[in-house]
């Protein structure tokens, strides 16, 4: 069950419809929970199961951690939470990954080895409520907070619907504390949570299925090189794909979250307008990039130990953020080149700190297209599903291509490209330092329900084939 789809629609409007009957807020929890498993399942019902023994896993876990009495105990128990999880992602997400890989290594060593495929099926969301269930242990083991009172609360927290299966990653003491009180869908909320759901499908279904997705596939799916323009057209393209695509279902899942009155972190603050790597990070994928401050980098010595140390810490952390995010090297390779930027980011203002123009006006801008730019490199990798086909687009976007190729985009589709791609520019920059609420609530009416109408008309009338959310396969 997608949010572009009518059945979404329709249990919608029955989860609402429950959710505003007068019933006590201990069955409005129950049927929450419930609707959230229920839309879990329509992908693979089997899969709950393991989502059970996450969440059961990790309630007793946390328990046993709070009331352990030796530091021994404590890590004990928090390496069988570890273990669980991490052991459920790996087999799931990268037992395939993990045999390709050792049969390979075996080939290079001279032994011919043939093992039976092992054809796992990835359960949806696996990384993002893994990663949720982890934050919720390891903060009790840190002693940020003490284990939550009900069941009810912690199992809804888990399996949350909106964000259940593409986040954003939702922290436990941001989602528990709002179990207290009757959560109420007001006029406001539902106004402003059906607008939010409407722009993420707006970015969706338009922006990243209807205009830029062919223009990606056509260049990256093709067997040819491409040459200088589609190079750099197909990969601005992805980079509107890719951002509209998750960016859209994570505003689709705070619309629908503060519909039901309850209220769901950020998740992107338009990145594209990012002043280089950290500002980057800060501004996309905000709820993955945190986890993996709080929970790797921090615990790793951060910035604490030194300069090398933390070169080595970035590092370490993007790669196995490039590795969140696939069972693939050249995931790993789009880390490792984050990795690089954050590094190579620290070392220039460790040279340039005293500098008076890097607070010029147009310094800035440059750093920001600079780093869009290096942003579309990366991509190259995130998209590409070999290494040659990767090095292949960047030796072109350098300039290097056989001269006689046909090009793979048409006129047409460079065209659209590179105006979705200075019109989505031109927004992330004007947006840089704005809420998107706190712009909207200044706009008269009228203006407000005319692009609510644009938006809505776009959607339906969008030809095109549907695409599943990008991130449905972390």
């Amino acid at each position: 069950m997608t949010f572009n789809s009518l059945t979404f629609v329709i249990f919608l409007l029955a989860v609402l419809g429950l959710h505003n009957l007068p019933l006590s807020w201990r069955t409005k929890k129950f049927n929450l929970l419930w609707a959230s498993y229920l839309f879990y399942a329509a992908w693979n019902p089997p899969f709950v199961i393991l989502l059970w023994i996450s969440t059961v896993v990790d309630w007793y876990v946390s328990r046993w951690i709070a009331n352990a009495t030796g530091p021994w105990r404590r890590r004990v128990l928090l390496t069988a939470s570890l273990a669980t999880n991490l052991g459920m992602l790996g087999i799931f997400k990268y037992g395939n990954f993990l045999l390709d890989n050792f049969t390979d290594m075996m080939q290079l060593a001279g032994v011919d080895l043939q093992p039976a495929p092992m054809d796992i099926v990835l359960p949806v969301g696996i990384s993002f409520y893994t990663f949720q269930t982890l934050s919720y242990t390891m903060d009790v083991y840190l002693k940020k907070m003490k284990p939550w009172d009900s069941f009810l609360d912690y199992a809804m927290y888990v399996t949350f619907f909106p964000q259940l299966v593409a986040g954003p990653i939702v922290r436990a003491a941001d989602f528990l504390p709002q179990c207290h009180e009757v959560r109420r869908t007001t006029s406001s909320r539902l106004g402003w949570g059906l607008t939010l759901l409407t722009l993420g499908l707006f970015e969706k279904v338009v922006v990243a299925d209807g205009l830029m997705a062919p223009i990606t596939e056509a260049m990256f799916d093709a067997q040819g090189e491409p040459n200088f323009v589609d190079a750099w057209c197909g990969t601005f393209a992805f980079a509107g794909q890719v951002f509209c695509d998750f960016a859209g279902y994570s505003t689709c899942a705070i619309g629908v979250a503060m519909a039901l009155g309850f209220a769901i972190p950020d998740n992107f603050r338009f990145p594209y307008a990012a002043i280089g790597f950290t500002d980057f990070w800060q501004r996309w994928h905000i709820s993955l990039s945190s986890w993996l401050r709080d929970y790797l980098y921090i615990p790793l010595g951060g910035n604490r130990r030194g300069s090398i140390r933390t070169y080595v810490n970035l590092m370490g952390t993007m790669l196995l953020g490039g590795l969140w995010h696939g069972a693939s090297w050249t995931f790993v390779a789009w880390g490792g080149l984050h990795g690089a930027y954050l590094v190579g980011e620290r070392l220039t203002k460790r040279l340039v700190k005293d500098s008076r123009f890097v607070q010029w006006g147009v310094v800035r801008f440059a750093a920001g297209i600079g780093t869009f730019l290096l942003v579309c490199v990366s991509y190259v990798f995130f998209r590409s599903d070999r290494f040659d086909r990767a090095f292949g687009t960047i030796g072109s976007m350098l300039g290097r291509y056989p001269h006689d190729q046909r090009p793979l985009l048409s006129d047409a589709q460079v065209a659209t490209a590179l105006i979705v791609t200075v019109l989505m520019l031109t927004v992330h920059w004007l947006m840089r330092g704005h809420n998107l609420e706190a712009v909207a609530q200044k706009c008269p009416a009228w203006i407000r329900v005319l692009v609510i109408a644009v938006m809505l008309v776009a959607i339906v009338t969008m030809p095109g084939e549907d695409r599943a959310f990008i991130y449905f396969q972390f």
